[in-house]
């Protein structure tokens, strides 16, 4: 089934409902996926690989896939 389809499904699904459960619990989903998704650029880019690990790291994997 194709997504946008699914999508627009359950969108027509949600405006229909009414139940304070069901309702409480997809806003409770919802909040966890927008804390697994909160990305913080600044913050990865400083835990990130300095020049010259990001170069051997490189090398050691080309060499890895050429089988030397």
């Amino acid at each position: 089934m194709d997504t946008r389809y699914r999508k627009n499904e359950l969108m027509e699904w949600l405006s229909k409902l009414e139940e304070p459960s069901i309702l409480y619990q997809i806003s409770k989903l919802k909040e966890e996926s927008e804390k697994e998704t909160n990305f913080d650029f600044y913050k990865e880019f400083e835990n990130g690989y300095t020049l010259e690990e990001a170069k051997a790291k490189s090398i050691q994997k080309i060499r890895e896939w050429w089988g030397k």
